[in-house]
């Protein structure tokens, strides 16, 4: 049986301690969480720094023993620091985490390189993999590319390929390209689905990815294809926001629907 794991987006108006406790009802293993903006602004589940929702996180993690997976986010752009991601680093050592998701802002390949493997060695002690996501409006389109910056990195132990359906599904991404990732750069997988393509503007494929995604075998991205060739036992991340559709309903009542419509997908149902 696969293991799931309830992502941010999907849960995105809950707590931390309230995310663990739906993942806990619904049967998902794991949690992942927001922790820091993935952009000016934006917003992020409140954690780092505070002491009292640490705490209580800790508390609903022992209760339930729903662990925390990856955590959000970590874009490396021309200015990066890594030192900046210290606290993040941190919470993660703390809550046990695995892994943390890193986007790609620098145009600058090699660059972006030599600081991703900087970034992986920052990470290395905290025990948590450094997992670049490809998306088609970032410097990483597509897995190929993921895939050279972490050969230009110097293949790091605790290097990975974040793949999420929707990306593979509207990038060059083919399915030889997947199964051509290292088995040992795969940690996790994200799951939703959407209208394939290579012809969206920017703007749409970021709408998409934030408030609009669907649930899978609701769009034509080829999911089966995709989690047939991804490694059997990988974690799946259930990553399906729809705003205009969850909030009616809720953050538990969309997670279950959202685990349903994946486990159906993958045969697990």
């Amino acid at each position: 049986m696969r293991t799931y794991s309830l992502a941010y987006l999907t849960a995105n108006a809950s707590t931390v301690p309230q995310a663990i406790g739906i993942a806990a009802k619904l049967g998902y293993a794991y949690v992942g969480l927001r922790v820091q903006p993935n952009g000016p602004g934006a917003p992020f589940q409140t954690l780092i720094g505070d002491v009292a929702v640490l705490r209580e996180t800790q508390a609903v993690m022992r209760d339930t023993g729903v662990g925390v997976y990856d955590l959000e986010i970590i874009r490396i752009g021309e200015q990066f620091k890594v030192a900046d991601h210290a606290a993040l680093m941190d919470i993660g050592q703390t809550l046990g985490a695995k892994a943390v998701l890193i986007a790609a802002d620098d145009a600058n390949e090699s660059r972006l390189a030599d600081n991703y493997a900087a970034l992986c060695d920052a990470m290395r002690p905290y025990g948590l993999t450094a997992d670049l996501e490809f998306m088609p409006w970032t410097a990483v389109k597509d897995a190929k590319s993921a895939m050279r910056v972490v050969e230009l990195a110097g293949r790091p132990n605790n290097a990975g390929i974040l793949v999420d359906a929707l990306h593979f599904g509207r990038s060059t991404t083919s399915l030889q390209d997947i199964a051509a990732i290292p088995r040992e750069w795969l940690h996790y997988a994200q799951m939703c689905d959407a209208q394939a393509g290579l012809n969206f503007t920017t703007e749409e494929l970021i709408h998409t990815a934030r408030q609009e995604r669907l649930l899978p075998g609701e769009g034509n991205i080829d999911v089966t294809g995709l989690f047939a060739t991804l490694p059997q036992d990988l974690p799946v991340s259930v990553e399906i926001v729809n705003l205009e559709r969850s909030k009616p309903m809720g953050d538990k009542a969309w997670a279950e629907l959202c685990l349903n419509a994946t486990k159906k997908a993958l045969g697990d149902a």
